[in-house]
């Protein structure tokens, strides 16, 4: 096996043309220039140099040698120069996790910003189902994943970062006897039909904790995917609905949309990353990306 630091020495003495000149290059004395040397000759089986004069010159297996420790030069300063571009967050690669009504609002301008900022970072978005996509995180299979739940819930190995509260509010049909008012109180709608526009899980028991604490449990006649179809079932005159901010992108012309308080049902979104994960600048940054997102 060849060493590569002798090799270093050896490629130091070719460039310079002298044991003595290499040495003071590399603040060794001339002695332990030459018995590395020697010892880089006997692993290679043959000599590498030979007097010239005062100095030396290399051998065919000498410059076979200087090349190839040229090439490993190279390398390693480019392996330095793309470490430090790392550390800096001026590259890398993230994966992450969202879910739909994430998407649009804080992941696309988040990227948008990170491009921006650190255009040479790779991004491997995919859209996941909000209830639990933290064994990705917590085994390593992504950096980042958008989740719903509360802050204070335990998730071993895993960190939870607020983004946001993203409040639910009423949508009612047009011509509802409530939809003249801007606000509502959650228990109005205790009497009402429901339309569900959430599947089981951590959205869905937002809103049924605040109508719990708004004393009623609410009545559903129809479930639905998403929420433009909640919307269509309610635009039919078929019940209410609740739909967070973040899920109102586009509103349906049949309905109207209210404020609720006492209480006011909101999921609180939250950056999920790895508790022991090493520190990458660039998750960091776009966790700073999401966050300017979510404030704005």
């Amino acid at each position: 096996m060849l060493d590569v630091r002798r090799m270093q020495m050896l490629r130091a003495v070719v460039s310079s043309g002298s044991v003595t000149a290499a040495a003071a290059r590399l603040g060794y004395t001339p002695s332990a220039i030459s018995q590395q040397v020697a010892a880089l000759e006997k692993e290679a089986g043959t000599e590498l140099l030979e007097r010239v004069g005062r100095g030396v010159r290399p051998t065919a297996a000498g410059l076979l040698l200087t090349e190839h420790a040229d090439a490993i030069a190279r390398q390693v300063a480019e392996a330095e120069t793309a470490l430090a571009d790392l550390l800096a967050g001026r590259t890398g690669r993230l994966s992450v996790r969202y879910f739909a009504t994430a998407g649009a609002a804080l992941v696309a301008p988040a990227v948008a910003r990170l491009r921006t900022e650190h255009p040479r970072v790779q991004i491997e978005l995919k859209l996941i189902d909000p209830e639990d996509p933290l064994p990705d995180v917590r085994e390593g299979r992504a950096d980042l994943a958008l989740v719903v739940g509360p802050q204070a819930a335990a998730h071993e190995g895993v960190r939870l970062l607020h983004l946001l509260d993203d409040p639910y509010l009423a949508v009612l049909p047009k011509g509802h006897p409530l939809a003249t008012r801007r606000t509502l109180e959650l228990a109005e709608l205790a009497e009402e039909p429901w339309v569900g526009s959430e599947w089981p899980g951590p959205c869905l028991d937002a809103q049924l904790a605040a109508c719990e604490a708004a004393g009623f449990r609410p009545r559903f006649v129809v479930d639905s995917e998403d929420y433009v179809t909640a919307q269509g079932f309610v635009a039919a005159g078929l019940g209410v609905t609740l739909i967070p901010r973040l899920g109102l992108g586009g509103r349906h012309p049949d309905v109207v949309v209210r404020q609720l308080r006492a209480p006011e049902p909101t999921r609180s979104i939250h950056a999920a990353v790895r508790e022991t994960a090493p520190p990458q600048p660039a998750l960091e940054a776009f966790v700073e990306a999401l966050r300017v997102a979510a404030g704005g």
